[in-house]
């Protein structure tokens, strides 16, 4: 049962993962919609304050979300490996 829990928790981390690629599209997609980059630039991409700092910032926060995540699960992929191999060891006769 920990070992579905466990894995339950690394398909979230993956979706998590999948979601983190996902925003940099979205949010470029709405600034060229003529939309604010869902805040990004709250003017607009013409009256963008900072253009060029706030794309680098969100670029480092998503990376460092992004390895996180695939740090994440790793550690519960070798959890996940370990708790079967606990659970299918065959005891030696005496």
């Amino acid at each position: 049962m920990a070992v579905f829990f466990v894995r339950l928790g690394v398909f979230l981390l993956v979706v998590l993962a999948v979601a983190i690629g996902v925003v940099p599209i979205l949010v470029l997609i709405d600034l060229l919609d003529g939309g604010t980059g869902y805040g990004l630039c709250p003017g607009g991409l013409e009256f963008c304050d900072k253009p060029y700092s706030t794309g680098a910032e969100l670029i480092i926060v998503l990376t460092i979300a992004l390895f996180l995540t695939v740090w994440g699960i790793r550690l519960l992929m070798r959890l996940a490996r370990r708790l079967q191999d606990d659970s299918y060891q065959i005891s030696e006769p005496r």
